[in-house]
């Protein structure tokens, strides 16, 4: 801990850790970047030190499942911090790489497994995992588990545990299924809630930019050729979208990386590290690919088209402002997305503060009705104008190749021209406003008086792909429109 330059614990760790090493299960509703990984961690390192034995092949002592990849990874590697001065082995595994090494270190014995529900699952029924042995158990992120479309594995996953565990489920958010998951895995819990749910960061400053599909590109320009946006990630609902801006982007001399659920894990890897050493200035992410980034200095974060989930929302923007540092969000709204800003703004219960800018457009401030949504599936693919391709849900993927925790896919372009920035303040509601303040070019955000933009944290997000029996995965939907990543 010293070494890591721990000097006192963060809420949710003083709130957890008394119980987790009285040995109660426990409920934590925490946001990520909150110091949760190590809220679960230490108690159980601290714990399982008073009677090692050495751990078996195929039985690990503690299983961690993660939703994403990038969350596997980092809660491995928090593993090997806290457990640096310890003799405790630990492996992670994950789909979208060769399972040998996996294989490997399992038969090795490992005394915590971290891992993905595809990924463990192929490997239990290889005979390669046995969970029978498992005293620890930790669900990480169950409501994005949800929202993946994870939730069946999870039960699978569940029924083959011990009923002699200690269970620790970790959540942004409750819903009725959430809990329902919740009494299953977990005996008499303590519950842990260090935020209200479903509120935004306070130390992130929030901007809406009204502006058509087709100029999203020149006002992207616009703003990172701005020398105070320097570690940047943009957030776009698609990947083939994610893919275009990334492509529009380095054409323009602004490096930057993509990584979604079609690039391969090496590819990932590569990326995220090339953006946390500066090499990259931009990361261009999907959201459930964007699950699990822990980078401190992430200066801003830019929703290039906003989610259609509203809780997404609060998960993206919760990327800045991390370790006590001040965020700013930057939120391109056209006039088809009308429906899901005032799904946000309802959510969270406040008003963003609109930017005036020279791409203003005041159709889609005041959009309503049909206008103020993506068109019906059936109306897709006919006479196809710029600024109208490819919204509304993506594709279903085929199930083909290896990886087993991607999302869906879709479709999307924009393209633009060029202007200034301004601040106006409270027209997010769709009024009209008169005040103007001064250029935007100052301390990375929006001059112009705020309008109710501070409060907490927390939110649920999108939605991926399930497993089937076949080893394929089937979208879930919550029933609104747009893509899903």
């Amino acid at each position: 801990m010293s070494e890591e330059g721990y000097v006192e614990p963060t809420p949710i760790q003083e709130l957890s850790i008394p119980h987790l090493m009285n040995g109660r299960d426990m409920i934590g509703i925490a946001q990520t970047g909150t110091g949760k990984t190590a809220a679960f961690i230490l108690p159980i390192l601290h714990n399982m030190s008073e009677s090692y034995k050495a751990p078996r092949p195929r039985f690990p002592k503690v299983l961690v499942l993660a939703p994403t990849r990038e969350l596997a990874a980092q809660i491995g590697d928090s593993f090997s911090t806290y457990g640096k001065f310890t003799r405790f082995k630990h492996t992670v595994v994950f789909g979208g790489v060769g399972q040998m090494p996996q294989v490997k270190a399992l038969s090795k014995g490992v005394d915590s497994l971290v891992a993905t529900p595809g990924r463990l699952l192929d490997l239990m029924e290889q005979g390669h995992v046995n969970l029978s042995s498992v005293e620890y158990f930790v669900l990480d992120e169950a409501d994005r588990m949800l929202d993946m479309g994870f939730i069946n594995d999870v039960y699978k996953i569940v029924d083959l545990l011990p009923q002699k565990r200690q269970s620790l489920f970790f959540s942004a958010t409750m819903s009725p299924e959430i809990s329902k998951l919740a009494r299953k895995l977990l005996s008499n819990p303590a519950h842990v809630e260090v935020t209200p749910q479903a509120t935004t960061v306070e130390r992130i400053d929030q901007f809406i930019f009204f502006v058509d599909s087709e100029d999203k590109n020149e006002l992207l320009l616009h703003l990172l050729r701005g020398k105070h946006l320097e570690c940047v990630l943009i957030f776009t609902r698609t990947k083939h979208r994610a893919n275009k801006v990334t492509e529009m982007l380095n054409k323009n001399n602004i490096p930057a990386g993509a990584i979604h659920g079609n690039k391969s894990q090496t590819h990932r890897t590569k990326t995220l590290q090339s953006f946390k050493t500066g090499e990259l200035r931009v990361l261009v992410a999907t959201d459930i690919a964007a699950r699990g980034i822990d980078i401190e200095d992430i200066s801003h974060v830019i929703n290039y088209d906003l989610p259609n989930i509203p809780e997404s929302y609060v998960h993206r923007i919760g990327r800045t402002a991390r370790a006590g540092a001040d965020g700013t969000a930057y939120s391109f709204c056209a006039a088809d997305e009308r429906d899901f800003l005032r799904d946000i703004e309802e959510l969270t219960n406040m008003e963003i503060e609109v930017a005036e800018h020279n791409y203003h457009s005041e159709k889609a401030r005041n959009a309503t009705g049909d206008a103020a949504r993506p068109a019906p599936k059936k109306q897709r693919g006919r006479k196809a104008t710029p600024g109208n391709k490819g919204r509304g849900r993506g594709r279903k993927a085929d199930g083909k190749g290896k990886d087993k925790d991607k999302g869906s896919r879709g479709n999307a372009e924009s393209k633009s021209r060029g202007g200034d920035v301004r601040g106006k303040k409270g027209a997010s509601s769709g009024r009209s406003g008169d005040s103007r303040s001064k250029n935007a070019g100052s301390k990375g955000k929006p001059s112009g008086s705020k309008s109710g933009n501070k409060t907490g944290r927390s939110g649920n997000s999108n939605t991926g792909q399930g497993r089937n029996k076949g080893g394929k995965r089937s979208g879930q939907n919550s029933g609104r429109s747009g893509n899903r990543k």
